[in-house]
């Protein structure tokens, strides 16, 4: 693939960073770094990247490629941290709302997880938070209801539970319609969604089942 020198027509390419202002860099780290991400090699990517850090550290394009970089090498805790750098720099940055809400997501719904409970939830409530917050910026793009939806599920699946320590049937309760309000709005966007469709006959039989 040709290397894209230019820092933001790469973050438009691949990301959908539309907060980002063309940057020019002559550090050798970020180039090589961008590189790697444009041949996908992610973890190659994170290599480079940290590497020009802390000189880069200021600059959102170059936070945003190693956040980025972080989420497809499944570093989930550095994505998030990372992409929070970004939006403290770019408070209106619509692709790190979501990419870091999905980052809270996949963390938030490890059925498996180190994590307790309550950290699970709090994860998952930063996720539809993250969701929202692009949603109030672009609530245009339907795949943020759509990845918001999902989150939905997760909480209410985590809050129905049979542990007294989560187990919130309302909550639960709420969730599920939250998410199938959501899955709606992208359905009505596109009305041959069988995806959507299946995922909505889904919450409604989890939400129908709890007890």
């Amino acid at each position: 693939m040709k290397l894209i020198t230019s820092l933001f027509t790469f973050l438009i390419l691949t990301a959908g960073f539309s907060q980002a202002q063309q940057s020019e860099t002559t550090n050798a780290h970020v180039q090589l770094g961008n590189k790697a991400l444009l041949d996908g090699d992610f973890k190659g990517a994170v290599v480079q990247l940290e590497k020009s850090l802390p000189s880069e550290g200021n600059n959102p394009d170059v936070l945003y490629m190693l956040a980025y970089s972080y989420y497809n090498s499944g570093e989930y805790q550095k994505s998030i941290s990372t992409f929070g750098r970004v939006i403290s720099l770019q408070p209106n940055n619509v692709s790190s709302f979501y990419y870091r809400g999905k980052a809270r997501n996949v963390l938030g719904a490890q059925m498996n997880s180190p994590l307790t409970s309550s950290e699970r939830e709090k994860l998952l409530l930063a996720s539809i938070k993250d969701y929202s917050k692009a949603i109030d910026l672009n609530s245009d793009d339907k795949k943020l209801y759509q990845n918001r939806a999902i989150a939905y599920r997760d909480y209410a699946i985590l809050k129905g539970q049979k542990d007294p320590k989560v187990y919130d049937k309302n909550a639960a309760v709420n969730s599920y319609k939250s998410c199938i309000n959501d899955l709606q709005r992208v359905l009505d966007a596109n009305p041959g969604r069988k995806d959507i469709m299946d995922e909505m006959k889904k919450a409604k039989v989890y939400m129908a089942n709890l007890n």
